[in-house]
């Protein structure tokens, strides 16, 4: 085979790839301007008559704003916790480098591995003795708890790539911890901390399972237990479903696509010092 039937082999295969990453898009599109006729008889043909009637439904029906304010606030508070929390642990633990410090470091690499599903019971015991059932506050402490293992991992391989001068420069200019944190790395940390802020961000806004076990009454259900209730037990309301998926996208994809350059040499540069 020759350089020309490589290339074209690879544009193939590259085009084979992107269609296969946007299929799902294009079926959550497509399904959310069907009518129920149309998702059985052509199930992937783009629909004949296109119901915009779809998205009013879902709105009306789902209760749409509650949910989207509830996804927001848990999301910005959540993530703007374990942005503070974290930053500053990884850089203690990143500085610190003795027994003590290496090993909470290695507690938090092991609490990664570590499914929600293992401890989802007791979890629901204690935030209903807490009295944290069914709040958003205590849907967002549980969240930070389960994001900082992740965080600190990520983050704290990014601080042992700033140089250590920096701090001790500031350090003799008679700076405190505090201000060497705040003043001089921390603003050295932005591609990571952007890319922890994507990523936790989705993961909350994303996040069911939590969400199922936590909020159950509907003055606290966020947008993917919204989409939940679309599937019931004798019917399925499939189009309003996607619409409403469509809905929720637009936030998250908006912040990904404004701070997506950050991400991949946020996790790269993390991932090679840690």
């Amino acid at each position: 085979m020759n350089k020309k039937q490589l290339k074209y082999v690879s544009v193939i295969v590259k085009l084979a790839m992107t269609l296969l990453v946007i299929s799902p898009f294009y079926i959550a599109l497509i399904y959310s301007v069907k009518s129920k006729q149309e998702m059985v008889t052509n199930r992937l043909a783009f629909p004949k008559t296109i119901h915009w009637d779809n998205f009013t439904r879902a709105i009306e029906t789902s209760n749409f704003g509650l949910a989207l304010k509830n996804s927001l606030v848990t999301t910005v508070l959540a993530v703007i916790f374990i942005t503070l929390i974290c930053t500053m642990a990884s850089y203690i633990i990143a500085r610190k480098n003795n027994r003590f410090y290496n090993l909470i470091y290695y507690l938090f690499v092991g609490a990664m591995i570590i499914p929600f599903q293992s401890i989802m019971t007791p979890l629901y015991i204690d935030m209903t003795r807490w009295k944290l059932l069914n709040t958003l506050h205590g849907f967002i402490f549980a969240k930070i708890g389960f994001q900082i293992a992740f965080t600190v991992l990520l983050v704290s391989g990014f601080v042992k790539s700033i140089p250590k001068e920096l701090e001790e420069a500031a350090s003799i200019d008679g700076a405190g911890m505090y201000s060497v944190f705040f003043q001089i790395v921390f603003p050295l940390m932005k591609p990571i901390v952007l890319t922890s802020i994507v990523l936790n961000a989705l993961n909350v806004w994303n996040d069911f399972q939590m969400s199922l076990t936590l909020l159950q009454q509907k003055q606290v259900r966020n947008i993917p237990l919204t989409q939940y209730f679309f599937f019931g037990e004798n019917s399925i309301e499939l189009g309003l479903a996607f619409a409403l998926f469509i809905l929720s996208v637009i936030p998250i994809l908006a912040l990904y696509l404004t701070l997506q350059k950050y991400i991949i040499g946020g996790i790269t540069q993390g991932a090679v010092k840690g």
